[in-house]
């Protein structure tokens, strides 16, 4: 990020903590649906693709054979059935700790970038490198291919999807294919947005206009909540790590379901995560009710995929097996 965007975002935060100190500011006055444009908006359907490469990509999300050993897949750190991540700080997919907490693949492809580093503009580019990456799946899109040439069923589907037999190409756009379906509108916000007044609570809509007020909004605005934009990690106050660093901003859609938080996974909960985030990016200590009215908006963001309402992730051990 550019120093004058810096100084334009860090100069639109003063203005937000500013506002703060104003009664009118922090308290709704109705609980009536936006009447004006907010800074945040709805999640889109689904987008309209090919149905046999998205079938074709959900299966492969699901194939062990993508890793080096067909000892686990994508949705093992990417549990699709739950939050679109696990609950634990550090997945170990290749046996080593991961360097950074897992993201949800939920709402990635609404983010300009992808990884917290925010190092890969694309699905497939990123899926990529998720193959080659020793920790991740320590193979390459070529041993991939080689392996499902051998399945005649699978050669079938790409035939089917793509009109040709199993390559890199079709491999990373079939996973990146089904990687856009996972989106999850239908939040309660969202259902708030478009104009149904009781879908959100008085102290929901109070948290919310606090999260305004206090400046949260800054980095988390847009349809996903934030993942549009770099951010410094610990504008005020270290936080986590023990230097600032600078990281993509991350998505608050369902974030309720998504612990522990942070780049480090080192906020267990979600009221000890807005509570640091206060000190470190605001440089305030908010109050209890700040606190629990924020937590009680961040609720609301919680939306919906395949009819269910996505749900938080059971923390699991090194053998697979669910700790709670």
């Amino acid at each position: 990020m550019s120093a004058s965007v810096c100084r334009i975002a860090y100069l639109l935060l003063a203005l937000a903590c500013l506002n703060a100190g104003s009664p009118a500011a922090a308290q709704p006055s109705t609980l009536h649906a936006p009447a004006e444009r907010e800074p945040i908006t709805p999640i889109p359907g689904a987008p309209d693709q090919n149905q046999q490469r998205v079938l074709l990509g959900e299966r492969l999300f699901g194939d062990r054979r993508l890793s080096h050993g067909n000892t686990h897949s994508c949705s093992s750190c990417h549990d699709i059935r739950t939050n679109g991540a696990t609950a634990n700080t550090r997945d170990t997919p290749e046996g080593q700790s991961m360097a950074l907490n897992t993201p949800t693949v939920f709402n990635a492809s609404l983010n300009f970038r992808l990884n917290w580093e925010g190092n890969f503009r694309s699905l497939e580019e990123g899926g990529e490198n998720s193959l080659r990456n020793p920790a991740i799946m320590a193979s390459s899109a070529d041993e991939v291919v080689n392996k499902l040439r051998a399945d005649p069923e699978i050669v079938r589907q790409f035939r089917d999807a793509y009109g040709k037999e199993p390559d890199a190409v079709a491999l990373l756009d079939a996973i990146a294919t089904y990687e856009r379906s996972l989106v999850t509108p239908g939040s309660r916000f969202d259902r708030w947005l478009a104009g149904e007044a009781d879908a959100i609570t008085a102290e929901e809509l109070s948290g919310y206009q606090d999260f305004k007020s206090l400046g949260c909004v800054t980095c988390h605005q847009g349809v996903n909540v934030g993942g549009n934009l770099f951010q410094r990690h610990g504008v005020f106050h270290p936080l986590g790590s023990p230097e600032p660093v600078l990281l993509r901003v991350p998505s608050l859609r369902n974030v309720a379901t998504t612990a522990p938080y942070f780049h480090d996974g080192s906020a267990p909960t979600l009221p000890e995560a807005v509570k640091a985030m206060g000190i470190a990016q605001l440089d305030r200590v908010l109050t209890d009710q700040q606190i629990a009215g924020i937590v009680a908006f961040l609720n609301t963001l919680t939306g919906t995929y395949g009819g269910q309402i996505v749900r938080p992730a059971a923390v699991t051990a090194r053998n697979g097996n669910a700790v709670r």
